[in-house]
Parts: structure tokens; sequence; C-alpha cells
């Protein structure tokens, strides 16, 4: 089976929906902020409480989501017995999901350039929010999204700093002159 059409748009209506409470990062995080580079699904670290982890199962749910498994295909990650729901979520910390509309990962926490876990409240303090498809999100800072990809090390990641950078120094320009 081909891997379904990528539609942000549709993942985060349904987080919108669902009243789900996250912050978004990685290459759609690093979109909104004006970066040009594609990203093929949606990086997010969900507030963890269980009340929030049991709106985000319901709208993985609704988007059709089954694990994303290294070596398995689609059909057969959809044969898995995964129970999708706020105690799930919570033990597998950060998963991978394929859904209707497309990819996402679901991370524990984002972490800063020396690996350390950085708080969903400072994330959610040093974000902004955007609109993005029609749909109000918080967005990670550049500072915590450059962070990440800086101990993340891998190749593709690094070939995204750069641009991360000059985006960030025209921001703290922009800052200065307001």
């Amino acid at each position: 089976m081909a891997e379904e059409p990528f539609d942000p748009g549709r993942i985060l209506q349904a987080l919108d929906e669902h009243d789900v409470e996250y912050i978004l990062v990685g290459g759609l995080g690093a979109r909104a902020h004006g970066a040009l580079r594609p990203t093929n699904d949606i990086d997010c670290v969900p507030e963890g409480g269980l009340a929030n982890l049991g709106r985000l199962a319901e709208a993985l749910s609704e988007l059709g989501a089954r694990l994303r498994v290294g070596g398995m295909t689609d059909d057969e990650a959809r044969q898995l017995p995964v129970q999708l729901d706020a105690e799930t979520l919570r033990s597998f910390g950060s998963s991978t999901w394929m859904t209707d509309a497309g990819p996402i990962d679901v991370l524990r926490e984002l972490r800063d350039r020396h690996g350390g876990d950085v708080p969903f409240d400072a994330l959610r303090d040093r974000g902004a929010d955007q609109e993005i498809g029609g749909v109000v999100v918080r967005v990670a800072g550049l500072d915590d999204i450059i962070a990440a990809k800086e101990f993340a090390g891998r190749d593709k990641d690094h070939e995204a700093l750069p641009e991360l950078r000059e985006l960030r120094d025209r921001e703290g320009q922009a800052a200065e002159e307001d």
C-alpha cells in the first residue's frame, strides 16, 4: 500500500477539534518561522497530563492512526494490537504514527543542545501562536527548534541549521527594530 498523502492541515484541525494542548516542533515548526525546507510529517510535544493525552488519543483515532514501525509495512502495522488511549501514549513516551492524513511524531519532550529535557511549560512560554492551515497552533521558538536539531545530529538536521540560524538572526533584528 502506498504511503498516505501528507495533509498537515487535516491533522492540525483534528488536534484543534479535540482541544489537544501541544507545541509544534520539527520541520513544520521551522516552516512556521519561515523556513523553506520541506517536511513530510508533523512533530509535536503534547502536554503530558492524562486528560490531554486522552484527547490526543481521540484525535489520533479519528485520523485512523497506527504505529509506524521500522521494517514493517503500513498494512502490517495496522494489524498490531495497539490500544490507543492516554495510558498507552504515556507509556510509549515518544512514538511515531501514520494517519490517514500522513505521519505524526508524538514526542515526550524536546531536547536542548546538550541533550537535556526542555520542560513543556518552558517550550510553551518561549513559543508563539501562529495560524497554519486555518488553525492557530503554539509553535516552539526557533532557539528551541535549533537546539533540538543540534542535539539530534542527523544529516538532515545539520543541513537545516544554516537556514534556521539565519531566520533566528532576522527575527532578532526585527525585534530590536521594534
